[in-house]
């Protein structure tokens, strides 16, 4: 009997691998786009579908990284200037995306951009410094996924938002964590709204890389421009020396930090080009055996771990 419920977990297990491994017949006559393409995944993420023979409209913020990605790639890559955060803006691209595809629709939208804002103790913090990420990192993401999704619905494609193990789990203070807890429930209705009509939605969640996004000496610099306009409670409170001791906890976290940002490119692949995709994707090695898991956890465990990496008060009693 053992033998048999043993054989039957690996059949199991090998038809499971074996439907993730299915992919769709033809890409060469299929369009996506993408948001946030001036660095990192975005930037690399157009290279790559670009090279495997999609047609990829990459939307980028600068005219710089516009330029230097168009140098890269193939003629039928075609890049769009984008704030995502200006609607009138949206509403324009989404009408020339229309045009670009025609009849085709829109296999694939990848809302890839996003701002980390600024990281520090929620009592330093205005609502302002809360506005800009969750202005870019979910009110852009929800305006652009609402204009391009007649069209995606058009070619029965699908729809990846990238959020990020800090929709799982609140590792500092400011708008980002917000922001993606957010987009992870955008994500769930969205995916279970677009089901009766072919459209699959997937969330992928990266874990610590090594991009422009965090960037410790930038990280650090909000920080201190911030730390300057303190009270002098809160500034006795935290100690003159905080920044520093908080700059060196930070530079103890790059232990888990992944390098290999096509890790987060080859999730993309697979919810684009599966004729399965998953729900949601944990890219790297960090998120798959670490936040994610412990995002699982009871909050007392969560705590425990994460305030292990918060710099102890100089004076917390001094109120």
């Amino acid at each position: 009997m053992l033998l048999l419920l043993l054989a039957l977990l690996i059949l199991c297990g090998f038809l499971w691998n074996y439907k993730r491994q299915l992919k769709i017949a033809d890409i060469t006559d299929k369009y996506i786009f993408i948001t946030g393409c001036d660095t990192g995944f975005g930037n690399l993420a157009a290279r790559t579908f670009d090279k495997k023979g999609f047609h990829v409209i990459a939307a980028c913020l600068t005219e710089s990284g516009s330029t230097g990605l168009k140098a890269e790639t193939s003629g039928r890559l075609h890049t769009v200037l984008l704030d995502v955060t200006d609607p009138e803006k949206v509403k324009k691209t989404a009408q020339w995306v229309k045009n670009q595809v025609g009849e085709k629709g829109l296999w694939g939208l990848i809302n890839n951009a996003g701002v980390l804002g600024v990281l520090a103790p929620t009592d330093w913090l205005t609502v302002e410094d809360y506005r800009e990420p969750i202005e870019v990192n979910l009110f852009g993401l929800i305006n652009v996924t609402l204009h391009m999704l007649p069209l995606v619905k058009k070619a029965r494609g699908r729809v990846i938002n990238v959020s990020s193990i800090g929709g799982r789990l609140a590792l500092g203070g400011g708008g980002y964590t917000p922001s993606k807890y957010a987009v992870e429930g955008f994500n769930d209705s969205l995916r279970r709204d677009m089901k009766a009509f072919g459209v699959h939605v997937s969330c992928i969640e990266p874990g610590l890389f090594q991009t422009g996004l965090s960037d410790p000496i930038k990280v650090n610099e909000k920080k201190r421009a911030i730390w300057k306009h303190l009270s002098p409670d809160i500034r006795q409170q935290y100690g003159e020396g905080y920044i520093e001791k908080s700059l060196e906890k930070l530079k103890d976290s790059t232990f888990f930090e992944n390098v290999d940002l096509s890790l987060v490119v080859e999730c993309m692949d697979h919810a684009l080009t599966s004729l399965f995709p998953k729900t949601h994707y944990a890219a790297g090695k960090d998120a798959k055996n670490f936040w994610i898991p412990l995002s699982h956890m009871p909050a007392v465990l969560q705590d425990f771990v994460l305030l292990r990496q918060k710099v102890k008060l100089a004076n917390p009693k001094a109120v």
